[in-house]
């Protein structure tokens, strides 16, 4: 999935009440950003002022968000989408199937490369939707964003080939 752009821990969409797999949907994105956007305004980001929150959709549809935190360190800082995959992975959650990052930018962000490796070890094929407070958002897929990764799978065959 290319990048499309267009203007404008609780479950999701557990629905019982006969709704149909569309409803489910845009009640899982409606949940996502909200949680993204709060997650957002919560980000500690004094020295950048660039605040970002993440909202990762488990496998089994519980819905972890997390917030950037610096540090005058800067190595030391957390991005929110890291952040989220970690807490998620505390909890037990260790597939994932969208995530949504909410910024104060004027264009949709896309995650860093160190995020961006630290989600294929779990969802290769992630959907990534990023919005802005504005109302811009972009889609792509994990594996768009970062072809050739190093996956586990990657370093099985290194290994296999080291000791072998």
């Amino acid at each position: 999935m290319s990048a499309k752009t267009k203007g404008g821990s609780a479950k999701a969409g557990s629905s019982h009440d006969g709704s149909s797999k569309a409803e489910k949907i845009d009640l899982e994105s409606r949940a996502l950003r909200e949680r993204a956007l709060a997650a957002m305004d919560r980000a500690y980001a004094p020295y950048s002022n660039f605040h970002v929150g993440a909202a990762l959709l488990g496998g089994d549809g519980s819905i972890t968000e997390a917030c950037n935190v610096e540090n005058a360190a800067f190595p030391a800082g957390t991005c929110a989408e890291r952040a989220a995959v970690s807490s998620a992975v505390a909890r037990g959650v260790r597939t994932f199937r969208k995530l949504v990052i909410a910024t104060d930018a004027p264009d949709p962000t896309p995650p860093c490369g160190m995020c961006r490796q630290a989600l294929m070890e779990f969802a290769p094929e992630l959907e990534i939707v990023s919005i802005t407070r504005a109302g811009k958002e972009s889609h792509w897929r994990l594996s768009d964003l970062l072809p050739e990764a190093f996956s586990p799978s990657a370093l099985q065959r290194a290994m296999k080939r080291t000791n072998g």
